[in-house]
């Protein structure tokens, strides 16, 4: 199973509530683990502005100004740039399959503050991260479902509706999820 460029789609019932009705792009999967960001749960009190201000990174008149969401769980002072493809500064951009890439050097930081950078992008404070085989044993046990990410819903500004947006291109209604899983 390769997660790379899927959305995981927290399932009603997650028993952990930093992961409640979470959509997350999984960034990176091997044999040793997975990464992903969760792209549907802004952080409401800090700002794009604000950041570039703690980090001293001057900012243009015609700046860009991108939102800022909570990642995940681990190392949460920590920023990745979830960013589309049109953008090739750092040599450490990851290439996320789906179109799709991620940046963690400042380099974004200061394009964007110039009203540069990639056509789309969101900040994330934080990654979600997983253990070796841990996502798989945690989608078998029925607490993700797994689906294709489309860079409109990623990127969208309607963070609330992602999560039932992404279930309903899967054909799914929201409510007829059950929490309770069962094997046939």
């Amino acid at each position: 199973m390769d997660l790379v460029g899927k959305l995981l789609v927290a399932m009603p019932g997650m028993g952990d509530p930093r992961f409640e009705r979470s959509v997350i792009l999984i960034c990176a999967h091997s044999e040793d683990g997975a990464m992903g960001l969760i792209v549907n749960k802004p952080v409401p009190d800090v700002s794009f502005a604000g950041l570039l201000d703690q980090l001293d990174i001057p900012r243009a008149p015609d700046g860009r100004d991108i939102r800022v969401h909570f990642g995940g769980p681990v190392e949460r002072g920590r920023g990745f740039v979830l960013h589309s493809t049109d953008y090739n500064g750092s040599p450490t951009t990851m290439r996320i399959e789906g179109g799709f890439a991620m940046t963690a050097t400042l380099d974004i930081l200061e394009a964007l503050a110039q009203g540069m950078g990639p056509r789309t992008a969101l900040l994330a404070l934080g990654y979600s991260g997983w253990g070796p085989g841990q996502i798989e044993a945690e989608i078998l046990r029925n607490d993700w479902l797994t689906s294709d990410a489309a860079s409109d819903l990623v990127f969208s500004s309607d963070d609330r509706g992602k999560w039932t947006g992404v279930l309903r291109r899967m054909g799914i209604d929201p409510l007829t999820l059950s929490a309770a899983a069962g094997r046939a």
